[in-house]
């Protein structure tokens, strides 16, 4: 989930979807993609925009893992629910996926370097990087941040990463995988600019700019299958993504093999962006 920390309502309607998820698929992990905190970022904030809304699952033992976006301070990375452990940008592994949260607000050489070794270093069949600033957006407030990409496209290329989820835009997108990699926008889960998307018919696979959502994802061997869930439990876009061969980036073998549980939007119309 990215752009979450508003503390208001829709931001607690998304915290009791996923409760609600959760009673089906026990997840025990969330990603964050920064913008986890809007405006005061004092203890009391922490309260009203993080822990109440995520009371059930921090009960429940389930760990966020964040990485920072803009509006977020950067002392923050040593707010304990974070799990950031003071670090800017940082990796681990659960099972067969190793992740990547990076700081794209801060990408200076330093943090290049460390992304291309560490990507290389990985053995996981999975590589999976999150941050801030997609790479690849067709809304309109932002859309693409290309010189990022101009920087991290070619590592993730080179070194096979799988999955990108970034947030900044306040819609969710799912891109249609370029160069063998497969891009999510995620950034409404606080957080919503409604009707701001302008699918690009080269690039967009699908999107949901009617309302706040979140998305659901589990990874089994080399299919990894996703859910994205609206702030009134509809499901806006759902499918599976079948890992990459990296022996060399082919286009047929990263097509998206989309099964759809429900394509609808809150109002009917389709969201699919071809």
């Amino acid at each position: 989930m990215g752009d979450n920390g508003t503390g208001d309502e829709p931001q607690y309607d998304i915290g009791r979807q996923m409760v609600t998820a959760r009673s089906r698929f026990p997840f025990d992990l969330v990603i964050m993609l920064g913008d986890n905190m809007y405006g005061g970022q004092s203890p009391s904030d922490f309260v009203k925009k993080f822990e109440q809304p995520y009371a059930p699952l921090l009960a429940a033992g389930v760990k966020f893992q964040a990485c920072l976006g803009n509006h977020d301070r950067p002392e923050n990375v040593n707010y304990k629910h974070y799990n950031m452990n003071g670090q800017r940008y940082y990796t681990f592994a659960r099972g067969n996926v190793r992740f990547f949260a990076l700081d794209s607000t801060q990408m200076d050489q330093r943090q290049v370097e460390w992304v291309d070794g560490a990507l290389g270093d990985a053995k996981e069949d999975w590589k999976i990087c999150y941050f801030h600033h997609p790479l690849y957006s067709n809304a309109a407030r932002h859309g693409s941040s290309v010189d990022l990409r101009v920087l991290l496209e070619p590592i993730f290329v080179q070194r096979g990463v799988n999955v990108v989820f970034t947030g900044h835009d306040h819609v969710y997108e799912r891109v249609k995988p370029q160069k063998g990699i497969y891009y999510f926008v995620t950034g409404s889960a606080g957080q919503l600019r409604r009707g701001n998307m302008r699918p690009n018919p080269d690039e967009t696979a699908a999107y949901f700019d009617q309302d706040q959502s979140f998305m659901l994802v589990e990874i089994a061997g080399d299919e990894m299958y996703f859910e994205t869930i609206s702030r009134t439990g509809k499901t806006v876009d759902s499918g599976m993504a079948r890992r990459q061969a990296r022996t060399g980036w082919n286009r047929d073998a990263s097509e998206l093999a989309v099964a759809r549980i429900s394509r609808g939007t809150e109002d009917g119309r389709s969201r699919d962006g071809r």
